[in-house]
């Protein structure tokens, strides 16, 4: 045991613990010298360079889903083709903006330079197309139709092209199976803008700078499912460009198919059958122009009976929907929309209105009926109906006695329409309308759906117009402070009107009334609502919303999404009116204004109703209007400035029927030579790699005639396209409505 004393042992220790502090304290000095030197002395240096590393995504685009018919023929689906594409942020690097590459490749491509320029320069307001309205950081296409020599040639000289690839892509294809385009429904692509991209960058479905987006039509409305989702793979690089390490990898997933209820064969028939009836309206006499008749313009709708779905939709003129790959050119940019075409974007099924004529005269005698007058009484059919100083005729000044509504509807007559609408006007108040006015003529006409859109699984389609009181006073609070400033007392024809508008044009007359009763005045509807509303006079009542599509399924066939039709309302009459007008309507086909048409028709097989009519227009020739129904199909046909309906619609129509039923002309059936005696029912088998085995579809060929059923049509214009750059028709709003002149009125 040691005698050392404990203090002894103080000073060794005392010496340790200060030497541990100096070196604790040299670590931590030597420490913080190098932290302030790294953050703060070179802290921009390493910011700087760190920058410089990052993240490189490679994408690879999404293969987008096919449109097909009913039976899975492709109305809509990719091929691989070589596409030159240029890199604007490489060229913008360049000193002359890269105009010496775009010459040199200009040279290769067989193109003029300018061309090649001009789709690469971006899109605003005041750079006419050709340009890119996408994203200014995506591969531009210049081509997608080069040659493989010529993709040789640019990959091969890559020092003389920097900037440009040349590689194989998916591209879209519109293959029109048995030359039916169906334009208009497809629609078409374009680039992804910036603008589209910042809006959906938090939703469920963001947009790649790479993505091609549905600008009308199907590839429009159903652009999220058709378009899938692109693969991405995410790189580190250094600020060299190497690449350090893969950050993330998600594969691409190709977009689901759209199945629609168009059948392509019928699409061929009725874009046939329209173009051919507009040819030969053309060649008939009109004695009030003394000219022959336009026909600019025309629509076809075939649509089932019992569920809405549309089975054909052909709107002429029309277009080539594969004019928009790869960037549309300058020249056909400019005859898509100059007036020259007669807007062929426009689909006029769905977006061309017109007064309707006689077609409309179901809504006024069921607006009759449940006014309290009986269906079966009698009521005066004479030449004409004068109201004051007025007179307004029977077509072709034609009278026919005392008859019944339902005759009325077989004979067309107008004065008994006129006579009931005036005496409702008269018992709402007339120019003094009563406070609870029933406007019996007008509230039916709503609750037909007219006024109102349909709900088609399309963009951009219009209401129409019910020239209501409503839309009377909206029309003159739009238009009055002009009318005030032309119009003059006793002065021409315009100034006096303008005159008279100014004082009272809110106002309801019994003119408008009376007009209005036989589709006439300001009424207009569309091809597609006046299918739906005879389809909802075959089927019992029920108004569907038209669709086309039918069934989205997914790549490798495994999940089937059906589209189920969905109604929006019931017509407003009882199952005694109903079968009383579709008694009348089988009378027009049988012994009416159709009867001649439909000569040899096996009406005891196949029960057919009708009904015509003849539109005036102001400043214009007729429009052609012809509405049938069957048990299975309800086809509407209009054609613009083209004559009268049984003359002018009527021969396609039973035409389309023909082949729909394959009945020839003395209403024999052959079954083999039907195209869809029955609608389509099921679905297309899609395998598990994506394959489909498609019947094929060949031209619709009538009497061995080599005829082209779709050559554009010239005319007048209705429309204008928006100036987006993406011509997309825009839809009118009610300003615009309003604003414009009346469209039609009666002319006596």
């Amino acid at each position: 045991m040691s005698n050392i004393p404990e203090t002894g042992r103080t000073p060794r220790v005392q010496i340790r613990l200060v030497v541990i502090q100096v070196l604790v304290f040299s670590l931590l000095l030597t420490l913080g010298g190098r932290l302030w030197y790294l953050q703060i002395r070179n802290g921009q240096e390493y910011t700087d360079e760190a920058k410089n590393n990052g993240v490189q995504r490679v994408v690879q685009p999404a293969v987008r889903g096919s449109i097909l018919d009913a039976r899975g023929v492709p109305l809509a689906d990719n091929e691989t083709r070589l596409v030159v594409s240029a890199s604007r942020t490489e060229l913008m690097k360049m000193k002359d903006d890269g105009q010496g590459v775009l010459t040199r490749l200009a040279a290769v491509l067989g193109m003029k330079p300018k061309d090649v320029m001009d789709k690469v320069r971006l899109c605003d307001s005041k750079t006419p197309q050709p340009c890119w309205n996408g994203s200014p950081y995506q591969p531009i296409p210049v081509t997608a139709e080069a040659t493989t020599q010529q993709a040789l040639q640019i990959r091969e000289r890559a020092e003389d092209f920097p900037g440009i690839t040349a590689e194989p892509t998916a591209v879209r294809r519109y293959p029109a199976p048995g030359k039916s385009r169906t334009s208009q429904v497809l629609g078409y692509l374009s680039p992804v803008t910036d603008a589209e991209i910042e809006k959906a960058k938090d939703s469920d479905s963001p947009f790649l700078r790479s993505d091609q987006v549905g600008r009308s039509g199907l590839e429009r409305t159903y652009d999220k499912e058709l378009r899938g989702k692109a693969g991405v793979t995410r790189y580190e690089v250094d600020n060299l460009g190497r690449v350090i390490g893969e950050a993330k990898s998600d594969k691409a997933v190709p977009g689901a198919n759209v199945v629609t209820s168009i059948d392509a064969r019928v699409q061929a028939v009725a874009e046939w059958e329209l173009h051919n009836a507009m040819l030969e309206a053309r060649k008939t006499f009109d004695k009030n122009t003394s000219e022959n008749y336009k026909a600019d313009s025309g629509a076809v709708v075939v649509m089932e009976a019992k569920t809405g779905r549309i089975v054909a939709m052909a709107s002429l003129p029309d277009y080539d929907p594969n004019a928009w790959v790869g960037g549309i050119s300058g020249k056909d940019y400019a005859a898509l929309t100059s007036k020259a075409s007669n807007l062929p974007l426009l689909n006029r099924a769905i977006q061309g209105q017109a007064a309707p004529g006689s077609i409309f005269k179901v809504i006024p005698t069921t607006a009759a009926v449940n006014a309290g007058y009986e269906f079966n009484g009698r009521y005066p059919c004479p030449s004409s109906y004068s109201i004051g100083n007025q007179v307004f005729k029977n077509f072709e000044s034609q009278g026919h006695g005392s008859i019944t509504l339902g005759q009325a509807l077989e004979v067309s007559c107008d004065t008994v329409y006129y006579a009931l609408s005036h005496q409702q006007w008269q018992k709402d108040g007339g120019m003094k309308p009563k406070k609870n006015a029933k406007d019996w003529f007008y509230k039916t006409a709503h609750q037909f759906g007219l006024g109102a859109e349909t709900g088609i699984d399309l963009p951009n389609e219009v209401s129409g117009r019910v020239p209501d009181r409503k839309w009377k006073q909206d029309f003159w609070a739009a238009n009055k402070d002009y009318w005030c400033k032309v119009g003059k007392r006793g002065g021409t024809y315009v100034q006096q009107l303008s005159y008279e508008n100014c004082l009272e044009g809110n106002l309801m007359r019994a003119g408008d009334s009376v007009n209005y009763s036989i589709g006439q005045g300001d009424t207009l509807v569309t091809p597609i609502q006046m299918a739906t509303i005879y389809a909802a006079i075959s089927n019992g009542g029920t108004m569907y919303n038209p669709t086309v599509g039918k069934a989205v399924i997914s790549p490798d066939g495994k999940k089937v999404t059906e589209i189920k039709p969905k109604s929006h309302g019931r017509l407003p009459m009882d199952t005694k009116t109903q079968a009383l007008i579709e008694e009348a309507l089988a009378g027009v086909a049988t012994r009416g204004t159709a009867a001649w048409r439909f000569g040899g028709w096996p009406q005891d097989k196949i029960p057919m109703h009708a009904k015509t009519g003849t539109a005036e227009v102001y400043g214009k020739q007729t429009t052609s209007w012809f509405a049938t129904y069957t048990k299975e199909y309800a086809i509407v046909m209009t054609i613009s400035q083209g004559g009268t309906g049984s003359g002018a619609s009527g021969p396609a129509v039973r035409n389309i029927y023909d082949a729909l039923y394959g009945l020839d002309d003395s209403g024999h059936q052959d079954l083999k030579r039907a195209l869809l005696p029955q609608p389509q029912k099921g679905l297309p088998k899609i395998e598990a790699d994506g394959s489909i085995d498609a019947p094929k579809v060949t031209p619709y060929d009538p009497e061995s005639q080599k005829v082209d059923p779709l050559k554009q049509a010239g005319g007048q214009t209705d429309a204008t396209p928006s100036d987006d750059g993406t011509a997309d028709p825009a839809k009118p709003d009610d300003a615009q409505d309003l604003a414009g002149p009346p469209a039609t009125w009666r002319r006596d």
